[in-house]
């Protein structure tokens, strides 16, 4: 009888994963040699070198100067990730203002721009279109600075599924198809982006990937991380890894229960988190037209700021102690307007969460608590999610990047 033979490796595939290897190593080495490269991933120097020739005749890596391999023999020549060439295109829309920005391969904002005004007074096609111009004028610049982004994330906010914003409320968003408005638009007012991948997630997600990639967390990997806007966003980081839940919709910590006689939200229900703790809620208790001014006056001691500030303190305690309870991360991570507040928010509530959560693990010494790094946000997370794609699979973004 004939043994069934063994399929054999796709050379191509072999090879497709290969390249991957080599540009995953080197981008997180952020510099490195062929040497090393070949010592890191168990692959010969010849074959990692056959590899680096064509990652650097695709525009993915480059090499500067002459530095020593740290083994025998003669110096290797410097890799680093491109900085030109292969990009990611990242925008955010929020309740307050939309921002689009261009990161490259190295993970550098290279180019920024943010409209700030208020989207709940248009219709979710006129706000998409809106995005689209920024996105726009944002390419037109990257493509003056070398940069060909070669897809595009979407940071919305609500509940996004399947490219379409299942609900936003604090948009009075509902069934609204995202991904199709804004890539209709954004072909209208720059045809050449036409054919650009679109991807789309919750900016509280995005958020979260940009602190993961480019924060100060350090060996931290599994977080809770909560965004502060006119809503409150939150998202779960797993050992690295997204918590979605079952339908994606993982995270919406800002409709958590803390007052069940609370005010009325805009979700249906009464006593949500970001009645007391968003940024509208905050401003309408103190009083105080915007965050720059709610600062100055609690910097002044007025008792109003400070109440209302103790409030969302410690109602985000009572919120937040729950959820560590529930899922055990080794930090919180407060990003949005909470860094410019913690000053006055984390007393109250590191108290709720040294009273409430069981393990005793998070005493205010504990240094559990953290604020978000100041470069990290949605539009940027949504940008670097492009860029972990190509890391993935760079042949598959070799022709959008123009080599």
């Amino acid at each position: 009888m004939n043994q069934p033979t063994e399929p054999k490796a796709d050379k191509s595939g072999v090879r497709r994963h290969n390249l991957s290897l080599v540009l995953r190593t080197v981008h997180d080495a952020g510099e490195t040699t062929r040497a090393a490269v070949a010592a890191r991933v168990g692959l010969t120097r010849p074959a990692v070198s056959s590899l680096v020739e064509q990652l650097l005749d695709l525009g993915f890596l480059v090499e500067s100067g002459k530095t020593f391999s740290g083994q025998a023999g003669r110096p290797g020549t410097v890799l680093k990730p491109a900085d030109t060439g292969p990009a990611g295109l990242g925008v955010e829309i929020n309740v307050d203002y939309v921002t689009a920005c261009v990161v490259d391969l190295t993970g550098t904002d290279r180019v920024r721009r943010t409209e700030r005004l208020d989207n709940r007074a248009a219709g979710a096609p006129e706000v998409l279109a809106r995005a689209a111009r920024l996105a726009a004028d944002v390419l037109d610049t990257a493509a003056g600075r070398h940069l060909a982004p070669v897809a595009a994330g979407l940071a919305l906010p609500g509940l996004v599924s399947a490219g379409a914003v299942r609900q936003a409320p604090n948009l009075g968003w509902y069934g609204v198809d995202a991904e199709r408005l804004f890539g209709e638009a954004l072909a209208a007012v720059r045809p050449g982006a036409a054919r650009l991948p679109l991807s789309s997630d919750n900016e509280a997600n995005m958020a979260a990937l940009a602190e993961l990639w480019f924060g100060t967390l350090g060996d931290v990997r599994t977080f809770l991380h909560l965004t502060g806007e006119i809503g409150v966003g939150g998202a779960i980081v797993v050992h690295g890894e997204l918590l979605r839940g079952a339908h994606g919709f993982a995270g919406e910590i800002g409709h958590l229960v803390v007052d069940a006689e609370g005010p009325l939200c805009r979700c249906g229900s009464r006593g949500c988190l970001e009645q007391y703790a968003g940024q509208s809620a905050l401003l309408d208790a103190a009083r105080a037209p915007g965050i720059p001014e709610l600062t100055d006056r609690a910097e002044a001691g007025e008792p109003r700021a400070l109440a209302a500030l103790a409030e969302a303190g410690r109602m985000l305690g009572r919120a937040l102690s729950g959820a560590v309870n529930l899922l055990d991360p080794e930090a919180v991570v407060l990003g949005g307007i909470y860094p410019r507040l913690m000053p006055w928010l984390v007393s109250a509530l590191a108290g709720e969460l040294s009273a409430r959560v069981v393990s005793g693990l998070w005493t205010p010494e504990a240094g559990r608590l953290r604020a978000a790094s100041a470069a990290t946000d949605a539009s940027r997370g949504a940008a670097a999610l492009v860029l972990h794609d190509v890391l993935a699979d760079p042949l598959a973004y070799a022709a959008a990047a123009g080599a």
